[in-house]
């Protein structure tokens, strides 16, 4: 009979003798050393919150269509001209929630595609690559002359420099008009601005539209949720330029004395400040989109 395989994981040999004198030898017994580690258990793939919310939205947008349904039903034993105006009132409501709902879901569906590709550069991986340049290449006309060569590229760095050298490159430089369009106005609306508080809601509201527009660019149509995932990515970076900014201006104010100079001057640098964030934020939001990341 075969000796019993050893335990896994870590373990410890004890030597004993034999019990059986006739046959003078030592036995080896396996001993376990530490107790073994479980394995671990696969995450369930929609949590509990997940699946409360899904249930009432499901539940809101069934039980409506079902009221509507009725009502249509009872419309038409009105009358077929109430029937008919009440289907079609039913009918547009419900395309026009519907076509919302399934353009945020192309939204992400166009984020996570940028995240594979970037994953497939990392990699290394040529033809995922490929696809997914093809796929990005296709839906952009500044790049759809490329796919001829990028067809042909043989590796994930020939691909790399097609795209960075032609189409990433416009992008680059259109993405940069784009921020100094909302620099000037960010300084323009900042400097003659009464209060910081509105200082800083028309600054959300035109990094919001900047993203948005260098998205645009990059050929992704965020909705909601796409726009404030887009916003979480640059979210550190602009934290990290906010906290400079606000070390530059106190700086700027402790030199002056005059209250007049300070308050004039003070303006003008919240001006300066935030056009300066405006062009920090194109160029981050401009990385965040790329369907390969800039190299270091």
């Amino acid at each position: 009979m075969s000796d019993p395989l050893p335990p896994r994981g870590p373990r410890i040999i004890i030597e004993e003798e034999a019990r059986d004198q006739a046959a003078p030898r030592l036995d080896f017994q396996w001993e376990q050393a530490v107790v073994p580690v479980a394995p671990k258990v696969a995450p369930a793939r929609w949590s509990g919150i997940g699946r409360a919310v899904t249930g009432a939205v499901v539940l809101g947008i069934g039980l409506a269509a079902l009221d509507a349904v009725n009502f249509v039903v009872d419309q038409f034993g009105r009358g077929p001209v109430q029937g008919w105006a009440t289907a079609g009132i039913v009918v547009a409501g419900f395309g026009l929630l519907g076509s919302g709902i399934w353009r945020e879901f192309r939204g992400l569906a166009a984020l996570k595609a940028v995240d594979r590709a970037r994953a497939a550069f990392a990699r290394g991986a040529l033809e995922p690559a490929r696809a997914e340049a093809l796929r990005w290449a296709g839906s952009l006309a500044q790049a759809a002359s490329l796919q001829p060569a990028l067809r042909q590229a043989g590796s994930t760095e020939e691909l790399r420099a097609l795209l960075e050298s032609g189409p990433l490159q416009t992008l680059d430089a259109e993405a940069q008009a784009l921020g100094r369009v909302a620099a000037v106005q960010a300084f323009s609306i900042t400097a003659v601005s009464p209060s910081p508080g509105l200082d800083a809601l028309v600054f959300a509201w035109r990094g919001i539209r900047l993203v948005r527009q260098v998205a645009a660019l990059h050929g992704l149509r965020p909705g909601l949720f796409g726009t404030v995932a887009l916003v979480r990515r640059t979210l550190l970076d602009a934290a990290t330029v906010a906290a400079t900014d606000l070390a530059v201006d106190t700086a700027a104010r402790a030199l002056l004395s005059n209250r007049l100079l300070e308050q004039f001057a003070g303006e003008a640098a919240a001006g300066a400040v935030a056009a300066r964030r405006m062009l920090r934020l194109s160029r981050v939001a401009a990385e965040a989109c790329r369907i390969i990341p800039p190299r270091s």
